[in-house]
């Protein structure tokens, strides 16, 4: 297969991008990693989740090689749609989880099995699919589900909708949903202040603290629904004579975002919490230091106040 030279531009252009958010990434789970935040089953799922992005983003880097090794085109095409789906999945069960926690008051610890099973099984099935059909190949933006032929295009246009877009779409337009209901409940708890979401964030008016703790990890399903949909309709217009390069461009930018957008939600979630726990910590030294004064403020008034002194007058002893 010839690839032109403005289809090598597109690809460099995506493994430059995608090296990027491989980098965040890989920032955002040594950041877990050193603030020991997994032992949480929210981290957990998050990490879980970013180590898929980092996966996907470094496939996407290296896929460039396959313009010159077309060898190793189904490998590399295997792998991106499972870390994809790997992403995917686990992207949902972070929103599934936020949600039965925040709306349901049910903590589902217990399904972490599930969660990550499921997470790594499922996409080995799906992706292995066009590996039997025959239908990766060399697309202008690397390794997918794709062919130049006419007859077997329409048959790998059919499976990429089949197993990616379709599937894609429903289960992240669910989980914006869901997560657009978790910041609305919680937006509402600001404003009521009610206390039914104390098992959530523990300890006094935990709301605002919790709400601005809660949107960036409640913000990466609703961002990875957003960058899908140029990629969504990318994947269409692939099947018109003409393809602009300026298409190719705007879904090699919004794919190589999806892991760049869960890693900065993670950070900016870490960040978030750091700097809330900081001005709490100085919050609560303030009033004990506040407490403090105050206590020796009114020990040294009790130890200077005036006493009214009595005199004692005994009678001389008559000798």
């Amino acid at each position: 297969m010839n690839i032109s030279s403005s289809d090598r531009d597109s690809a460099t252009i995506f493994c430059i991008l995608n090296a990027s958010s491989a980098l965040v990434c890989l920032l955002a789970a040594i950041l877990v990693f050193a603030l020991k935040l997994y032992s949480k089953l929210v981290y957990r799922l998050a990490l879980y989740q970013v180590l898929a992005s980092f996966l996907f983003a470094m496939l996407e880097t290296i896929e460039i090689i396959s313009f010159y090794m077309h060898r190793l085109c189904d490998a590399l095409a295997y792998l991106i749609v499972y870390s994809q789906w790997m992403k995917l999945l686990f992207t949902m069960w972070v929103a599934f989880h936020l949600f039965c926690l925040a709306v349901l008051h049910k903590n589902l610890k217990k399904l972490e099995v599930l969660y990550v099973v499921t997470s790594l099984l499922v996409p080995a099935l799906i992706a292995a699919v066009p590996l039997v059909t025959h239908t990766y190949g060399v697309s202008p933006l690397g390794c997918y589900i794709y062919s130049t032929n006419n007859t077997d295009q329409h048959i790998a246009f059919i499976e990429r909708f089949t197993l990616w877009d379709a599937p894609a779409m429903t289960i992240l337009f669910a989980a914006s949903i869901a997560m657009i209901v978790v910041i609305i409940k919680f937006t509402r708890a600001v404003s009521c202040r009610r206390s039914e979401y104390e098992p959530i964030t523990e300890g006094g008016d935990q709301y605002w603290k919790a709400l601005t703790q809660l949107i960036p990890l409640a913000a990466f399903p609703i961002l990875f629904f957003l960058f899908v949909i140029p990629e969504f309709v990318y994947g269409f217009s692939a099947q018109l004579p003409t393809l602009s390069q300026g298409m190719e461009l705007t879904a090699a930018v919004f794919i190589s975002m999806w892991g760049m957008s869960s890693g900065t939600a993670v950070i900016a979630h870490i960040t978030v919490v750091r700097l809330c726990t900081y001005r709490s910590r100085n919050a609560n030294v303030k009033r004990q230091n506040g407490k403090s004064s105050t206590r020796a403020s009114a020990q040294r008034v009790d130890t200077y106040s005036p006493v009214k002194s009595t005199t004692h007058f005994s009678a001389p002893n008559n000798t």
